[in-house]
């Protein structure tokens, strides 16, 4: 789609996520400007113009661009450093969503994977997609109440999708079934020596009651609101953020978005805020999926633990070495209180 530079429909798009360079000192803003100048130039031969960064990613950088009248999104690791050990490289990234393009899932389309000569570190560059991504607008403007209430029924299709690609052909991903991602965290909990009660009763619970083991399939790994785009017209149009894909138990996919921190108050709604399991369980099956619903409901708990564990934990120490030293990773770490309520609630059989 060719975008005329004082396009409404960037602009439109940019209030809906921007964040501009505030993390960024004024040294680091210029040479930044100044590798992406270079970067459409030796890729599109022709000037950068209307550079900003959207707002939601908590652990990657995403930039909006223009080039040549075309409109592009830049994925890179924060400050163009080496990804952490759960994220995937970008090379990688960018290869299982032309995969899952391929199998016919709504995903960006990936034009390119930077390489040392773009000088902006590890990323990759993607088209942009016109949607909404913030829960707050998606749950609450009018201007999506026609498709809220198909949300949960094409997040069912689109996972039975994604779940039924073949992994033979993938990239070399990491394994991770329920006993593996459940020692993980309890890890990281212990390595950081401060007590969280609550999340040791979590542990043993999930201990007791680990699900059994599946084939392996294309787990997406952060599947929920927020990391779907949503447009007013036709409801679910991409799945993004895919750096935590991974080889594992298709259930996952399936608790995670039935978190109660992704609800975003919305607690009567289970699916993102938007649906109920049955509506996402019921195209989940019509689509050819086959589902456990005792295994969901331990990836649901397993995740409420895993999100409190990396806003406690993981955030934190990230915020306090310097890391990453930005205001919204410092916040992030503050919510860990809320999944402690949420756990004490799932573990005596609420929600």
């Amino acid at each position: 789609m060719k975008i005329c530079c004082c396009s409404p429909f960037l602009e439109v798009a940019h209030r809906r996520r921007e964040w501009q360079f505030s993390s960024m000192g004024s040294a680091e803003k210029e040479t930044f400007e100044s590798q992406m100048a270079a970067l459409c130039a030796r890729r599109f031969d022709a000037p950068l113009a209307h550079l900003k960064r959207l707002s939601g990613g908590a652990s990657q950088e995403s930039w909006t661009f223009i080039c040549d009248g075309e409109a592009y999104v830049l994925r890179r690791n924060p400050r163009g450093l080496r990804a952490s050990e759960n994220a995937l490289p970008k090379a990688s990234e960018a290869a299982i969503i032309g995969a899952a393009a391929k199998a016919g899932i709504a995903v960006p389309q990936v034009s390119f994977v930077c390489d040392d000569e773009d000088g902006i570190g590890e990323a990759y560059v993607m088209a942009f997609i016109d949607g909404e991504t913030i829960a707050r607008k998606i749950l609450r403007d009018a201007e999506f109440d026609t498709v809220r209430p198909k949300l949960a029924t094409q997040c069912g299709e689109m996972l039975a999708g994604l779940h039924a690609i073949k992994i033979e052909g993938l990239p070399d991903l990491a394994y991770s079934d329920a006993a593996g991602e459940l020692e993980k965290y309890a890890g990281y909990l212990q390595s950081s020596g401060h007590p969280h009660p609550v999340f040791e009763l979590a542990i043993k619970w999930l201990r007791d009651n680990l699900p059994e083991t599946r084939p392996p399939a294309l787990v997406h790994g952060d599947f929920r609101n927020g990391n779907i785009m949503v447009s007013p017209e036709g409801g679910l149009v991409a799945l993004l953020d895919w750096e935590l894909a991974h080889f594992g138990d298709p259930m996952e996919d399936l608790g995670w978005p039935c978190v109660p921190s992704w609800r975003f108050g919305q607690h009567h709604l289970p699916v993102g805020g938007f649906g109920a399991r049955a509506d996402m369980y019921a195209a989940y099956r019509a689509a050819g999926g086959e589902i456990d619903e005792k295994a969901t409901r331990f990836w649901e708990i397993l995740g409420t633990l895993k999100w409190g564990i990396m806003c406690g934990v993981l955030m934190v120490s990230a915020f306090e070495s310097g890391a990453d030293p930005s205001v919204e990773r410092g916040s992030i770490g503050r919510r860990a209180s809320e999944t402690e309520i949420d756990l004490l609630r799932m573990l005596i059989g609420e929600d």
